[in-house]
């Protein structure tokens, strides 16, 4: 890593999570000229352009301009292995941060022919700075790697480092795919609101100021979920109404299935595309 200057970051692949990453770098004070990006498609790269000035975008890896001290990889898992054996010769002795679901250290290692490899679970939210990404590195990863790492990702929110690699799937289930299962139930939210007769942007501002709001006293509150829930059902009320409907129809144990079915997909998208 460069000492006397800031480090030279490379995302290969300009999709939204490298967009979050490389603009919360930048809002940081990240120098653009410290930026690269390689993104096939023209016109992904001319919105890059438009949104990030002075970040240096490529069409391919063969035409980068500095020494990567960091090289994200932001590619979707089953295009992942081609991207890192066609970069490969040319990225040098980077450090490597990847945010592909499911792909494993192992074979990024393999591929990339390197031990300084880290994986990252981030989510969406990172697009607006309230990200939550899970963190694993390999033991070639050094305290200054994990450092860097850091500084990087809390650019987009907030992290959590895991000690065992398939624990990521894990974290995939619960806060990768997470920012989808709220949107879901906002839908149910808005569309319930709706044939209750209120106006649809009605329902859904009530439904999202509900969310954020009661996310918000989760977090600052040290009481566990189960007695803020309590605090809000009353025995015979609203609130008992619509808990028992739900306990009846076993939404609580459908949806802990639905999330051992998103760690069950994560798990074999590191078999299906890490060969």
């Amino acid at each position: 890593m460069n000492t006397s200057t800031s480090p030279t970051i490379t995302f290969i692949g300009g999709g939204n999570m490298a967009s979050a990453i490389v603009g919360g770098l930048l809002r940081q004070g990240h120098p653009a000229n410290a930026v690269q990006v390689v993104e096939p498609f023209d016109e992904q790269r001319a919105k890059l352009a438009q949104q990030f000035p002075g970040v240096t975008l490529l069409p391919e890896s063969s035409g980068l301009q500095k020494a990567s001290d960091l090289v994200v990889w932001a590619v979707k898992p089953q295009t992942f292995k081609a991207a890192a054996l066609a970069s490969q010769t040319h990225l040098g002795g980077a450090l490597h941060l990847s945010v592909a679901a499911g792909i494993t250290s192992d074979s990024i290692s393999a591929w990339l022919q390197t031990q300084r490899v880290v994986r990252a679970m981030p989510n969406t939210p990172a697009l607006v700075g309230l990200g939550m990404t899970g963190l694993f590195a390999r033991e070639g990863a050094s305290a200054a790697d994990r450092g860097l790492v850091e500084t990087v990702v809390k650019t987009t929110g907030e992290l959590v480092w895991v000690t065992a690699e398939a624990q990521l799937d894990a974290v995939t289930a619960l806060s990768g795919s997470g920012p989808a299962y709220v949107f879901y139930f906002l839908e149910a939210m808005r569309d319930a609101g709706s044939r209750m007769g209120l106006p649809p942007e009605v329902a859904y501002q009530l439904a999202v100021g509900t969310f954020v709001g009661a996310a918000t006293l989760a977090q600052r509150s040290e009481d566990p979920p189960q007695t803020l829930r309590e605090r809000v059902t009353s025995k015979g009320g609203t609130t008992y109404a619509a808990l028992t409907s739900m306990e009846s129809a076993g939404v609580k144990a459908r949806f802990e299935e639905a999330l051992f079915a998103a760690q069950k997909r994560a798990e074999e998208l590191g078999r299906e595309f890490g060969k």
